[in-house]
């Protein structure tokens, strides 16, 4: 049984789907401007831990994952880059589905782009003004946080003074901002061509109108889960709840889940302060995507990562080392009951991946035959997403010319040549392999 930590309540809770044997997960997908960074990306493998968990318990998953394709910055981008809005959000939304498929990040069942989804928004901001939550103002629509009385709940803003009365038009604000937030934004000439007719006006939504009409209208009201990284929390996940309720008067969503951020010298990774790498920047250093993944796997989702290169080779290094040792196995068979036990222990205890790493190895260097192992396994990796299937049991085939740069480069590495062993590195890298230097010799591995 999977226990997850609400954020709605602040307790780890055992998982009840609302419907049997099916759960409805509706994930915050990126705003497709830019090219995701790692930080980012770590929310989507938390999400894809969290997909393969309830896969492996036996539920049944309707995924849906929204994609920003219309806010402030989106059109800023189109604008810069002189392209259309639905050309320069084509081309990130692309690059996104390219980096979740090198990590091995399992698709949703729908993405869901804003765009398609105005005639809902309209709809949804029409009934929120009849309820008389909402006004409008200069053309713009605004939700009155006053006239919802649960306002703050997600965030914990019961104790810190809302700002009655204040309005903001921007997508994104900070914490210490709880004001009346916009739903539809009346047309501006920076909008450029960026705007649709509608019965509230010439204009465009808000950012957090989109994913509680997207949600709703895929998985219906409530659902089971909803997750997305911290910083979501507030104002994003609670303006969703707000709209969402004070328009039906039904719960929103029974379970919120909320990965921690992935850090760079101590600091939140974000484009806004120019610290973020990208998944094109590791495969420029020769990383393996999954290396990434496997980082990330060694840290439980609600703690914070500080994300060094140092750390990451010593994933890739565990990685290639586990990829080397399955080389060697037989096909699988039975499986081993007791590890596999405590590896489910383990992921239902909230997500608990390092631990289910630690099985993992626990049972790699045991004295089970190598068929039992195989087959655990692969069922350990139907959560892990490290694509161990493709090593198993491949001894893998050295050409003689590989095999030759190894041996010029051990007896470079033996006088002690060092210049002479990295241009030999190099070489064999551009050929798709990686060294590793071993007390036992030098470890080849694919990248």
């Amino acid at each position: 049984m999977l226990n997850i930590y609400n954020t709605l309540s602040r307790k780890i809770e055992k998982f009840h789907p609302l419907k049997k044997g099916v759960v409805g997960l509706y994930t915050c997908g990126p705003t497709v401007y830019n090219f995701a960074h790692i930080g980012n990306l770590r929310s989507y493998i938390f999400e894809d831990v969290l997909k393969r968990a309830l896969l492996a318990d036996g539920f049944r998953v309707k995924h849906v994952m929204n994609l920003t394709d219309i806010d402030d910055k989106t059109i800023k981008a189109s604008q810069e880059a002189k392209q259309t809005l639905k050309k320069i959000t084509a081309i990130y939304t692309n690059a996104f589905k390219d980096d979740i498929a090198k990590l091995n990040i399992l698709p949703p069942t729908k993405y869901a782009p804003a765009t398609q989804y105005i005639k809902p928004m309209v709809a949804l901001v029409q009934k929120l003004l009849k309820n008389g939550v909402a006004y409008e103002k200069n053309g713009s629509i605004y939700f009155n946080i006053a006239k919802f009385p649960n306002y703050g709940q997600l965030a914990r803003l019961k104790n810190q003074k809302l700002k009655v009365g204040a309005r903001v038009d921007v997508d994104n604000y900070e914490k210490d901002n709880p004001a009346d937030f916009v739903l539809w934004k009346a047309w501006m000439p920076k909008d450029g061509d960026v705007f649709w007719k509608t019965a509230l006006g010439k204009g465009r939504p808000g950012w957090h109108l989109e994913c509680s009409v997207i949600s709703v209208a895929e998985l219906g009201q409530p659902f089971d889960i909803h997750a997305g990284g911290v910083d979501l929390i507030f104002p994003h996940h609670e303006n969703e709840i707000a709209q969402s309720e004070a328009a039906t008067g039904k719960q929103f969503v029974k379970y919120w889940l909320h990965g921690e951020h992935l850090l760079v010298d101590g600091q939140k990774m974000a484009k806004s302060l120019n610290n973020f790498f990208t998944l094109r920047d590791l495969k420029a250093k020769k990383f393996n995507p999954l290396a990434f993944r496997y980082l990330l796997l060694t840290a439980h989702y609600r703690s914070k990562l500080n994300f060094t290169w140092e750390s990451l080779q010593s994933a890739q290094n565990a990685l290639n080392n586990l990829y080397e040792t399955v080389r060697e196995w037989d096909k699988p068979k039975i499986g081993c009951a007791e590890f596999e036990e405590k590896f489910l222990d383990a992921v239902n205890n909230d997500l608990n991946t390092s631990e289910a790493l630690a099985v993992m190895w626990n049972l790699v260097k045991s004295d089970y035959p190598t068929s039992a192992k195989a087959a655990s396994l692969l069922k350990f990796d139907k959560v892990l997403g490290l694509d161990i299937k493709k090593y198993l049991g491949k001894k893998e085939k050295i050409s003689t010319a590989v095999q030759k740069l190894l041996t010029e480069r051990a007896q470079a590495r033996a006088v002690k040549d060092w210049k002479k062993s990295d241009e030999l590195r190099k070489k064999i890298e551009e050929l798709g392999y990686s060294i590793e230097d071993t007390s036992g010799g030098q470890k080849l591995c694919t990248i």
